[in-house]
């Protein structure tokens, strides 16, 4: 890397143009509190074993959010499974107390052709 003659731009990294469009969401406390809340544990075709801080209901639909590489897991394992907004929609099958708020939670993939889970939400 070049450094520049004059000191005018102290910027450790170069910088690119790169124009694209992209979307955002203005995230309360409860949002950002949320965020890095859990882990997975395993995966199957079936669903997932996560561990997570708060403890949820057996039949508890949930959304759950995952880097790139998680999800196209996700996708691979289960193609029918229901995917939104870079998540995974999951019902909660199981959930085990492991210590002050740490739970293990069985999750059951949701497929696109499953048509309850629309219900659940009322």
């Amino acid at each position: 890397m070049d450094i520049p003659e004059n000191n005018s731009d102290r910027r450790l990294f170069s910088r690119i143009d790169f124009a694209a469009p992209l979307a955002y969401k203005v995230c309360n406390k409860d949002t950002l509190s949320k965020i890095l809340q859990g882990y997975t544990s395993n995966i199957s075709e079936a669903g997932m074993l996560c561990n997570i801080r708060e403890a949820v209901n057996p039949d508890d639909i949930l959304w759950l959010s995952f880097d790139r590489g998680t999800l196209g897991m996700c996708e691979e394992l289960e193609k029918r499974a229901l995917i939104y907004q870079n998540g995974v929609i999951g019902k909660v099958v199981r959930i085990q107390s492991k210590g002050y708020d740490n739970f293990d939670v069985g999750i059951k993939f949701i497929t696109r052709e499953e048509k309850s889970w629309n219900n659940e939400f009322k």
